[in-house]
């Protein structure tokens, strides 16, 4: 037997062909019953025309009664078939096994057990033990929980496919705007309610549109995979997000981070992407690649938002832009400090 499917149907099982003309003697019965004990039942025709079908359960109680069998061993199966007034299940072998189970157990209690007369076309019929069918149904009940656990997983992949697709830059594998937007107002309210240190530190490739113009694109997708790896190897908690905030434009969100270890992380920052020593000949600062820097450390309060976060740490990248990029510089709400890291 093939293994079975959820479109597995009663042609694929096991069945029993038993069938014998109604005027057959039910001696003959009896000794088929006791040749084979799997036989669930035998099937009795009138040429070659369905007449009815006893079970092996009711021929041998009927059989075992006081005289049963003198009265019915010599006379033909018909006269034991007309005792019993009970239609059988009849089903076409292309029956679904589920659907099959399901008919079987709404017999009523003292048929359920009962054989299932499987059709295979208006002059064939075999018989179905009642328990192979429920064994079968076990079966497929099982092999459906485990495609199910399986689409399951497969749907928890594509989620997390999908999830990833949302949040993450498709160049830079780096967090994307939106997730940075998330995470940053998330930050936000919990490091309000811990009054705790919140970070942000923005960074610009410089004379990035030189770089491709001169180089193409293709080598200007590669400096940007590149300086995004070096800004991501920077950072080492678990806590901290990187992401690309747009064009050659990074962000960094430090929660729990003041003034001196977001200062000390931009300078780590900057001296990975020297690093790099990617080659840029139209920079007018280095033969290099680099990159401007600019930090914001604040506790957030109910005075503030992440808006002015954003805004004074473009301030203080605009800044180190206009004091001649490769560096850093800090903004605070009294004064804008500026750091420029000896080569």
């Amino acid at each position: 037997m093939q293994p079975l499917t959820l479109e597995s149907t009663l042609a694929d099982l096991s069945l029993y062909d038993f069938t014998i003309e109604s005027h057959t003697l039910s001696s003959k019965v009896a000794e088929a019953f006791a040749d084979n004990n799997l036989l669930p039942g035998v099937i009795i025709t009138h040429q070659n025309q369905f007449l009815g079908m006893i079970s092996r359960r009711e021929f041998l109680e009927r059989m075992s009664r006081p005289y049963g069998l003198e009265l019915f061993s010599r006379r033909p199966i018909s006269s034991l078939c007309k005792l019993f007034k009970q239609e059988p299940l009849i089903l076409p072998s292309d029956t679904l096994i589920m659907t099959a189970a399901k008919q079987s157990l709404w017999r009523s209690p003292e048929l359920v057990y009962e054989p299932v007369i499987v059709k295979l076309n208006p002059k064939e019929y075999r018989l179905l033990d009642a328990y192979q069918l429920l064994v079968a149904q076990s079966d497929i009940h099982e092999l459906a929980n485990l495609l199910i656990s399986d689409l399951y997983k497969k749907l928890a992949t594509a989620n997390q496919e999908l999830q990833k697709l949302a949040t993450v830059d498709s160049l830079t594998n780096l967090a994307n705007r939106r997730q940075f937007d998330e995470y940053l107002e998330q930050q936000w309210q919990q490091m309000r309610r811990q009054i705790e240190w919140l970070s942000l530190i923005f960074i610009d490739v410089d004379y990035f549109k030189l770089y491709n113009d001169t180089y193409g694109h293709l080598a200007g997708d590669y400096c940007l995979k590149e300086v995004a790896k070096a800004i991501k190897n920077s950072v080492q908690r678990a806590t901290d997000l990187v992401a690309r905030y747009g064009g050659e434009e990074f962000a960094v969100i430090l929660p729990t981070t003041g003034v001196e270890g977001a200062i000390n992380l931009a300078k780590q920052m900057i001296n990975n992407v020297r690093k790099l020593q990617i080659t840029h000949q139209k920079s007018v600062i280095s033969p290099y690649v680099t990159i401007s820097l600019g930090v914001v450390s604040i506790i957030p309060n109910l005075d503030t938002n992440p808006a002015s976060l954003i805004a004074s740490a473009d301030v203080a990248l605009y800044a180190a832009k206009l004091s001649g990029r490769d560096r850093y510089i800090l903004h605070s709400s009294l004064q804008i400090t500026e750091q420029k890291l000896n080569l």
